[in-house]
């Protein structure tokens, strides 16, 4: 049997990269996919890939940064299918002007708190509910390795991603009498296309590439520890990060 089959998925950024590569995943698996991605285009090219190969998806655009964007996404979704099981709170990222504490600009700063933090305590907000009346089921918040290990020069991104890892843990404690269970995923360098515009010549984050044990990362990576965390194969699995790091972590 499919490993999601019977399952109602949404995931935040699933237009391209990481997301898409989740969405893709969960569609083969059995889930039907709710995309809630920004970029409309991208959106609704996730869906008609997702819907040649045989799966059922749905794409709505979405600004997870703003509240009533988010919600209608969830409210749409779960209507036009019945509910929801697995949030996969993937939408996010850092840009080129991040920096040091000292020299990156403010308004770099709440650009990252706002999407990744905040657009992933919107996403549960409006969406844990939604599972509860499901029965239960898995949220997945998309963290990084940079807020496990200290990387200079992403000092807002970083920021952003250690308050996704303790409010993974908060969430965790909160709704597991509902049987929702929270984890995150802390990602490495994942080479998708806006990531190696990111990589390319910067001299720190080639650096951190040269440590890792088995090579960067792919999103298909990512998008088969997010199929764990969102299948039954992880029910007593909650509060957790999990490192999907090629080893950088324990360098």
């Amino acid at each position: 049997m499919a490993r999601l089959a019977g399952k109602i998925a949404l995931i935040t950024g699933a237009g391209t990269g990481i997301g898409r590569s989740t969405a893709e995943v969960f569609a083969e698996e059995g889930a039907k996919v709710i995309i809630a991605e920004i970029n409309a285009v991208t959106g609704e090219e996730t869906a008609q890939r997702i819907s040649r190969a045989g799966g059922e998806a749905i794409a709505m655009q979405t600004d997870v940064s703003e509240p009533d964007s988010i919600a209608a996404a969830i409210r749409k979704g779960t209507q036009h299918y019945g509910g929801l099981h697995v949030l996969h709170n993937n939408a996010g990222g850092s840009t080129e002007i991040d920096g040091d504490v000292t020299r990156a600009p403010i308004e770099e700063f709440w650009r990252a708190i706002k999407l990744d933090l905040f657009g992933t305590f919107l996403g549960c907000r409006f969406g844990i509910p939604e599972i509860a009346k499901s029965g239960g089921g898995s949220v997945i918040n998309m963290a990084s390795v940079v807020a496990l290990i200290g990387f200079p020069g992403r000092d807002c991104y970083t920021a952003a991603k250690g308050g996704v890892l303790s409010l993974t843990r908060s969430l965790a404690v909160e709704f597991a009498p509902q049987k929702i269970r929270v984890n995150a995923i802390a990602p490495t360098i994942t080479l998708t296309e806006r990531v190696q515009k990111i990589v390319a010549g910067n001299a720190a984050a080639q650096k951190l590439s040269d440590m890792h044990l088995l090579g960067l990362g792919q999103p298909i990576d990512m998008a088969q520890a997010a199929l764990y965390l969102a299948s039954d194969e992880s029910r007593i699995v909650t509060g957790i990060v999990l490192p999907v790091d090629s080893g950088l972590v324990s360098v």
